[in-house]
């Protein structure tokens, strides 16, 4: 194994290799799963609903538990933290598969054998992330090196959600599952051939799991985080109903979600090299005041206007990167100076993906609510109803990315909460 962080491709990719199988996971979960239940063997929509609303709620509340586990799995060897992230993938492997192909028939039983491997298969996938990211989190370095880190593993995520939104409707889902299953082999193997994760010592007395949300600079860049994260949430919930009612072009989805996700993945050397100049605070800032001014274009935005949304797609996407690259980065600094690198990595990630899967619920909370009250259905074509769907997608994101600009300048980069760190250490 390689001892230390040095950048380059070779160390970038056995990283965050594992990255992209566990992006390439989720995307099938949330989006072909329930239309495969419904299509295939007839369970009403609403049940569906439920079952994974349910299903998710475990899940997010299981994170700081399984944050908790991994910083204790982190005080023994590298070898034994490769066998638990083996176990955790042969789990999620098989329950991938078993839950698009149940061995069973009949309502009842389709849904037990869901429900199971629903939960399953969540939690080994939470196991997996927040086990991924206390190893890049514990490799330490200055901004511009955890920029680096946390880009390869989010730039590889992106390709595979790329990967992910492809191949079920090209090669069906017995080859989706398959070849999930052998990247996810490939991802794990890289990761053995990654720099090492520092293997702290096991405390006297286990820390409490609360004790991350003791941290005051972790609090603050938590709560900046969620609202940024609801911010960009919002459009994602809303972007299918905003082609195909506002701009009239369904045929064009694809040509929009890939430029989307295109310029996150491509976004990434400029978000690290912006960190290098600007810092990680201030480059993170220039992201979501170009996602506000992004947004407040696309309000101009009607029937047909293809060519205008590509463009909206793109400038977004870019500002992607910036969400996905740097509030990780942050994370592993607030980490550093509060003297709980190699001791609770996993717990401060534990709490941190609990609040991404609380921003998607809040924005489906917020959004689809708020559409229904203004008068706007999917396929409406009133101007009143349009106009609703435009606030929620444009300028309800503009509002929250401008609340989240607000209080990232004044209780982050104004306090001098990131200051210059050290240079990575061989």
């Amino acid at each position: 194994m390689t001892a230390a962080w040095r950048g380059g491709w070779a160390q970038g990719m056995a990283y965050g290799g594992l990255g992209l199988p566990l992006a390439f996971v989720a995307l099938p979960l949330y989006v072909v799963l329930p239309n495969h239940y419904a299509s295939a063997f007839g369970i009403p929509l609403a049940t569906l609903g439920a079952l994974l609303l349910g299903a998710r709620l475990l899940d997010a509340v299981a994170d700081p538990w399984i944050g908790r586990w991994v910083d204790g799995w982190f005080t023994q060897s590298v070898r034994r933290l490769l066998a638990f992230a083996a176990a955790a993938a042969v789990v999620l492997a098989f329950g991938f598969r078993g839950l698009f192909f149940p061995p069973v028939q009949g309502s009842t039983a389709l849904l037990v054998w869901c429900a199971a491997l629903l939960a399953v298969t969540y939690l080994s996938y939470s196991v997996l992330t927040v086990l991924h990211q206390a190893w890049g989190a514990r490799l330490g370095g200055d901004e511009g090196q955890r920029a680096r880190i946390v880009s390869w593993r989010e730039g590889l995520a992106l390709l595979g959600v790329l990967v992910a939104s492809v191949l079920p409707s090209v090669a069906g889902l017995s080859v989706t599952t398959i070849v999930f299953a052998v990247v996810l082999a490939l991802g794990l193997a890289l990761l053995a051939r990654a720099p090492q994760p520092r293997i702290g010592t096991a405390p006297a007395q286990p820390p409490s799991m609360a004790e991350p949300l003791r941290t005051p600079a972790f609090r603050q860049l938590l709560l900046i985080y969620l609202v940024n994260g609801v911010a960009s949430a919002v459009p994602a919930t809303l972007v299918l109903f905003f082609i195909r009612d506002r701009l009239q072009a369904p045929s064009f989805e694809p040509l929009f979600l890939a430029s989307y996700f295109a310029a996150g993945a491509l976004s990434m050397p400029l978000w690290v090299r912006a960190v290098s100049r600007f810092g990680l605070a201030p480059a993170w800032l220039g992201g979501m005041l170009l996602a506000v001014a992004t947004f407040a274009w696309a309000t101009l935005l009607g029937a047909g206007d293809v060519t205008g949304f590509v463009i909206v797609c793109v400038a977004s996407g870019i500002a992607l990167g910036a969400d996905l690259s740097l509030p990780g980065a942050l994370l592993a600094g607030v980490i550093q100076r509060a003297g709980h690198g190699e001791r609770l990595e996993g717990g401060y990630f534990g709490w941190w993906n609990f609040a991404t899967k609380l921003n998607l619920a809040l924005a489906a909370g917020i959004a689809l609510p708020l559409l229904g009250v203004f008068g706007y259905a999917p396929g409406a074509r009133d101007a009143g109803a349009l106009q609703a769907l435009t606030i929620a997608y444009c300028l309800l994101p503009c509002g929250l990315k401008l609340l989240a600009a607000a209080l990232l300048y004044t209780q982050w980069i104004r306090r001098g909460i990131e200051p210059p760190l050290m240079k990575a250490t061989p």
